[in-house]
């Protein structure tokens, strides 16, 4: 059974960074895309940033040139680097792997960007 973990969520004012990292129970040389979500309040789940086994990105429009997703594999771990965060940033965010057409989730981690 694959378990992610996230963390680095917090409170952190607008103009501010927050690193996110979440951790695989396995190696992540199996998952083939690994991908961050968001969900604000009230609204639906979407996408913010995916990364491939290769290592290819592909970011939402409104992240793009502030976020950046990356994987460390010696340690099973997926990033994702926050700056210039916004208020509407504010969501919790969750970690999906995709192993062939098998999804896995994280419990999610919150992020408040205060004005």
């Amino acid at each position: 059974q694959v378990q992610l973990v996230e963390s680095g969520g917090g409170l952190v004012q607008a103009g501010g960074s927050l690193r996110l990292s979440c951790a695989a129970s396995g190696s992540i040389y199996s998952f083939n895309h690994m991908t961050w979500y968001r969900q604000a309040p009230g609204k639906e789940r979407e996408l913010v940033a995916t990364i491939t086994s290769g290592g290819s990105t592909n970011y939402a429009d409104s992240v793009k040139g502030r976020f950046t997703i990356s994987r460390d594999n010696t340690k099973n771990t997926v990033y994702l680097q926050m700056n210039s965060l916004k208020p509407e940033d504010t969501a919790v965010y969750y970690c999906k792997a995709l192993k062939g057409t098998q999804p896995y989730w994280g419990q999610g981690t919150q992020v408040t960007v205060s004005s």
